[in-house]
């Protein structure tokens, strides 16, 4: 590590790599794409793999003797001093069935802290940026989090994990508890980007059990820099890479979601 550090500097460098990511993504969507089964509903692509590859072999160039956790070759899920945390294709169920909710997410950790994310949504054109202590934007233009404060006024973002069965009650349960208390909840199907809409304000909050580090790391930087708050459920808890919950907000409804999350 250096003094001279500068994640300004290295987010330009991964813009690049990013195109060539979104490049990949889109040849996959024009020309078909091979699917395999990692689990009943959880799906890999040639295309995932593919960009995984990549990325690994651009991102090592860009900053020499950095790590990676990614998602299909992790072996578990602790970053060390400087690691890039990346999902090649966040969404990958969307993609294979031709939906556009499809993002690269990338991270950078230095030390003890993502530094530099972005959700780079290639099928909408959109690319979510942010480094830390310097805002977060999309297109180059800042985003902020909404200034809603009644629940009854907000649209939540929420997913189902991969291991539905072991979370459908739960699922169910905060589902009977928020859809009357709010104006909707929307599932894009990729963590990444629902984080990234709330960091832009197209929603009030998301919420979610059973993710990785490769789902959140990016959107947690974009969330936080666009003056959101993420935490566990429990809003006490802070939200780390160990958690089994998220929840991430324009931080005015952070209290009151959190006590519909997590009450008996």
């Amino acid at each position: 590590m250096t003094r001279d550090f500068d994640a300004a500097r290295i987010m330009e460098g991964v813009a690049a790599i990013a195109d060539r990511a979104g490049d990949i993504v889109r040849e996959g969507a024009a020309h078909g794409h091979k699917v395999r089964h990692k689990g009943r509903i959880d799906l890999v692509t040639e295309t995932d793999l593919a960009v995984e590859a990549m990325l690994k072999d651009e991102l090592a160039a860009l900053l020499p003797g950095s790590d990676f956790l990614a998602e299909e070759t992790a072996k578990d899920t602790e970053p060390g001093e400087l690691t890039w945390i990346i999902d090649p294709v966040d969404g990958t169920t969307n993609f294979a069935h031709g939906l556009p909710f499809v993002a690269n997410s990338i991270a950078l950790w230095r030390r003890d802290r993502v530094v530099l994310g972005m959700v780079n949504m290639p099928l909408t054109g959109e690319r979510f940026t942010a480094v830390a202590g310097q805002g977060a934007f999309l297109n180059g233009k800042s985003i902020a989090v909404t200034g809603e404060a009644d629940l009854e006024q907000c649209v939540l973002g929420t997913g189902f994990p991969y291991d539905i069965d072991t979370h459908l009650e739960d699922i169910l349960k905060n589902l009977r508890t928020l859809l009357p208390r709010t104006q909707g909840i929307r599932r894009a199907g990729a963590a990444a980007v629902d984080l990234a809409f709330v960091a832009c304000g197209r929603l009030d909050g998301f919420y979610e059990r059973a993710l990785n580090p490769w789902d959140t790391a990016a959107g947690l930087l974009l969330v936080n820099e666009a003056g959101g708050r993420v935490s566990e459920y429990d809003a006490a808890v802070p939200y780390s890479f160990k958690s089994r919950c998220i929840l991430a907000t324009n931080g005015r409804i952070h209290g009151e979601l959190s006590g519909l999350l997590t009450r008996g």
